[in-house]
């Protein structure tokens, strides 16, 4: 294969939110462990780095902040929540690995694998990120709390190396996103779902597969599911879909949870109502005075708390769609 692997995985680093406030739960502090080699093998149309582990030690504090100094993120396994770990314990909960998967520079597709450790619960996760792509600190973190859950979550460089840069004017958004043909979007989405259903589910216990996107891969969500003529999607959650197509609604097989505020203009909550209407199993979830992105890049505490309350009901939504 003539494409080569990315560097080496990008470590959760926690978004921007509001300061510390007070939380009776406990907390995590992750870093890096020494990797031992994988147990199954990827097949031969998927390059891999060395796998990178990730440690949780349990601590117990009366206060919490998102902000902190270091790559930390607390603990959501059950046996955290209900205080069977003792605070000195380490327990590895995810291994990253930075994947290229297909064959050939043109068809083969970047992407990172997380996957849970000791409570895999054998499903899988496709995560269409948004414009600022797979590798930024946000959509890294929260696909990591995804698979502190139990999944196994593949992010995919919808991108090809060329995702949009907060640093770049605005007025040279619209060229960068003509860039971004839709054909060979959707090619790199299917060559992923592709990889995830024939190689990797084929090994795991369940053959469930769910899809959750952000702002544009939240777009390219509904499109997906359009596509899906035979039903390899069990569940999906989007997440303030921008350019969304309502008229493809009807096409939607799998259960859609729809997420957003009603202050957020790249989202018209018009257009998530009639997605609602048109997809059977669809729901939605609107936030009142919620702008874009407040789920997975909060900016105040009525942000984090609606952002908290959101996960909860994606993880339901994925729970009793691919596990129940």
């Amino acid at each position: 294969m003539a494409a080569t692997a990315a560097a080496a995985a990008v470590r959760p680093s926690l978004p921007r939110t509001s300061p510390r406030r007070e939380r009776s739960t406990s907390c995590c502090s992750f870093a890096p462990a020494t990797s031992a080699p994988r147990s199954t093998c990827l097949p031969s149309s998927v390059i891999s780095v060395p796998v990178q582990r990730w440690r949780c030690t349990v601590t117990h504090t009366g206060t919490w902040s998102r902000r902190l100094h270091g790559p930390r993120w607390r603990c959501t396994q059950a046996q955290v929540a209900s205080g069977t770990v003792d605070d000195d314990e380490a327990c590895e909960l995810v291994r990253g690995t930075d994947l290229v998967i297909g064959q050939g520079d043109d068809e083969s597709v970047r992407a990172y694998l997380l996957e849970a450790v000791k409570n895999n619960n054998g499903t899988c996760v496709l995560f269409l990120p948004d414009v600022f792509g797979f590798e930024d600190s946000a959509t890294r973190d929260f696909a990591y709390r995804i698979a502190c859950h139990g999944y196994n979550v593949l992010v995919p460089d919808l991108f090809r190396g060329n995702p949009w840069k907060k640093s770049l004017p605005m007025d040279g958004f619209q060229a960068w996103l003509a860039e971004q043909a839709p054909e060979r979007v959707s090619g790199d989405i299917e060559t992923c779902r592709k990889w995830l259903v024939d190689d990797f589910l084929a090994a795991a216990p369940s053959k469930k597969l769910g899809v959750v996107g952000f702002c544009y891969g939240g777009g390219r969500l509904v499109e997906t599911l359009a596509r899906d003529a035979d039903s390899c999607f069990s569940a999906g959650v989007c997440f303030y879909g921008s350019r969304m197509d309502a008229s493809l609604g009807a096409q939607i097989a799998a259960p859609v949870l729809f997420v957003c505020g009603d202050g957020d203009p790249l989202c018209p909550v018009e257009t998530v109502r009639e997605l609602e209407r048109r997809a059977r199993g669809a729901k939605a979830a609107v936030y009142a005075g919620r702008g874009h992105g407040f789920a997975h890049r909060p900016e105040s505490l009525e942000d984090d708390g609606d952002a908290e309350d959101a996960f909860a009901k994606m993880k339901s939504w994925l729970h009793d769609h691919l596990l129940a």
